[in-house]
């Protein structure tokens, strides 16, 4: 079974950038971004499928945020400009089942995640 793990949160200023990471341990999946905010539901980020060919995001990221993956070395990162304090949360990777091909919004979908990495944007 995959084993992912995050890495590259921290604390920066609105407006700075940050690149995380996830690198799993097994086999090529759909994977997916999420974040969660203390006391919040876990929200959907972005996704892309395994080949990289379609990425998927969030209304609120969409022209801040992108996804890409680099199968050689088995990763994914998500390159977050121009944060804003609102995207202060923990970030998690996570992927789907082998038998899925798309990327999905719902958590629910995705069945093996990584231990998260924090994220905080000051003003």
């Amino acid at each position: 079974q995959v084993q992912l793990t995050e890495s590259g949160g921290g604390l920066v200023q609105a407006g700075d950038s940050l690149r995380l990471s996830c690198a799993a341990s097994g086999r090529t999946y759909v994977m997916g971004w999420f974040r969660q905010a203390p006391g919040k539901e876990r929200e959907f980020v972005s996704a892309i499928t395994r080949g990289g060919g379609t990425t998927l995001y969030a209304d609120s990221v969409k022209g801040r945020f992108t996804i890409s993956r680099d199968n050689a070395k088995n990763t994914v990162s998500l390159e977050m400009n121009s944060l804003k304090p609102e995207d202060t949360a923990v970030y998690y990777c996570a992927a789907r089942p082998l038998s899925y091909s798309l990327p999905s919004v719902a958590p629910s979908t995705y069945n093996t995640w990584g231990q998260g990495t924090q994220v905080t944007v000051s003003s």
